[in-house]
């Protein structure tokens, strides 16, 4: 009784209603789970009580953002820079608002997951595979893989709940484009980066393409997107020569 007196006067609840919440999240989906108002209290151990998230959701709320520390820390290592910055960490930046922009309710493991589409990308370079279509079609399987591990590896060291993790590693891992709705939304974001911020340098570094690949390229990453996607896409102020490859290469998607 002494104890959990002083579980009440230190926390303003007792254990009894700690428990009736856990018992509550029985029905709940995960984003229910992590926007509710669910408190860690670590001091909890100290006077002999379950700590609130071996109860609640077998994670602190903190675990989010150390995930964040954790995956940007990652990102951190990549030599390449832009703009001073690591170009993964601007590459995250990116893509958290894209999905943001798209879909304001998202929940932070969505936002995480967004955050890991390139993780250690860098670590796998594009020569280090054939120069073929094969070759390319190969590291870019191997890469969703590896991102997906590690991003499970990232959240499940943070305190994610293992079924958390597990999810936002199906969405890395591009499982079930079109028909997982956060799958999608990842894929929206990156295409919408892609002609927003990189299509212009890739214009510039493959010079040498025939103006059909560059229409394939455009047409190919536009059928990937959403309807949703694609109206964000044609708002984008872009530069006149990529303006123009991407009306022409959007117009035959649309029309066929």
């Amino acid at each position: 009784m002494r104890r959990r007196a002083l579980a009440r006067s230190r926390y303003g609840w007792s254990l009894t209603r700690i428990v009736r919440r856990s018992r509550n999240l029985s029905g709940m989906s995960l984003s229910q789970r992590s926007s509710g108002p669910w408190l860690r209290l670590p001091e909890a151990r100290t006077v002999g009580l379950p700590a609130v998230d071996d109860l609640l959701y077998d994670r602190p709320v903190n675990s989010y953002a150390i995930a964040r520390q954790l995956i940007d820390a990652a990102h951190s290592a990549d030599p390449k820079r832009l703009d001073g910055q690591p170009a993964e960490l601007v590459y995250a930046d990116q893509m958290e608002a894209w999905l943001v922009r798209l879909a304001p309710q998202a929940s932070e493991l969505v936002r995480l997951a967004a955050r890991c589409q390139h993780l250690e990308r860098w670590s796998v370079p594009r020569n280090s595979y054939p120069a073929d279509r094969a070759g390319y079609l190969a590291w870019r399987k191997n890469l969703y893989g590896r991102q997906a591990a590690r991003a499970r590896e990232l959240l499940l060291r943070a305190g994610v709940a293992s079924q958390g993790a597990e999810d936002a590693g199906t969405w890395v891992s591009k499982t079930g484009l079109k028909t997982n709705p956060n799958t999608q939304l990842l894929e929206d974001a990156a295409c919408l980066v892609f002609l927003e911020n990189q299509i212009a340098g890739f214009a510039e570094q493959h010079a040498d393409y025939p103006r059909e690949k560059f229409l394939s390229i455009i047409q190919k990453t536009w059928r990937k997107m959403s309807p949703i996607a694609r109206e964000a896409a044609r708002e984008l102020s872009l530069p006149p020569g990529i303006a123009e490859l991407v009306k022409e290469a959007t117009e035959k998607v649309d029309t066929t």
